[in-house]
């Protein structure tokens, strides 16, 4: 997950102005063009020439918004949506509760309003090598905000042991899901995937 604000419907937020909004429908556009031609050809088949003319933008354009190709798949919106669902949980709920119901909340909300995009995601970083190294990134980024969030919630430090190793057990084990969601041809019902994974953490890694 890598953040960036928008106000779209999968991703709510204050009223933005006629250059912003024209901007996510850009990206919008790109990223549906793109996901489009992958499906028909392929992953690594797919130029990023060909996405800007099924866009009806240019190439230039597409590099704006997206510096690579792997960007166009790996960069969301979802981060600003997960860490409003963390903060809005109860001040007297224990920090790993509130990062656990935080993480399913956002996660149903995306399954919500995003499910087409999140499928077709999650099986391209499952099946493309080179989105899987990248996706690291993103995660580096997500699990950044969280140890904030969590350490403002504790009064640790935002680099405390403790608090990224909780951090990190969670993303791992949210990325577990997704792929096994994946491998499993994404029928199964992921958010009761989500909260078998998060009980799993909540009862202490116990088999």
């Amino acid at each position: 997950m890598a953040s960036a604000q928008t106000s779209s419907p999968a991703h709510p937020g204050p009223a933005l102005g006629l250059r912003e909004r024209k901007k996510i429908q850009t990206r919008q556009a790109i990223r549906r063009a793109a996901y489009r031609l992958f499906e028909k050809q392929g992953y690594d088949a797919t130029p990023v020439d060909q996405i800007a003319e099924a866009a009806d933008v240019s190439p230039s354009t597409v590099f704006r918004y997206f510096p690579t190709k792997e960007d166009i798949v790996l960069t969301d919106e979802y981060d600003p949506v997960l860490e409003a669902a963390v903060r809005a949980r109860p001040a007297e709920e224990s920090p790993v509760e509130a990062i656990r119901h935080g993480v399913r909340e956002a996660l149903q909300h995306i399954i919500d309003t995003d499910i087409v995009e999140l499928r077709q995601r999650t099986k391209l970083v499952r099946e493309v090598p080179a989105l899987r190294g990248r996706s690291a990134e993103g995660q580096a980024e997500s699990a950044v905000m969280l140890c904030r969030v969590l350490a403002e919630r504790t009064g640790r430090p935002e680099d405390d042991l403790e608090v990224r190793v909780v951090i990190a057990a969670v993303l791992g084990a949210m990325q577990e899901a997704m792929m096994h969601w994946v491998d499993r041809g994404q029928t199964e019902d992921l958010a009761g995937l989500i909260d078998r994974t998060l009980d799993v953490l909540g009862r202490g890694l116990t088999l």
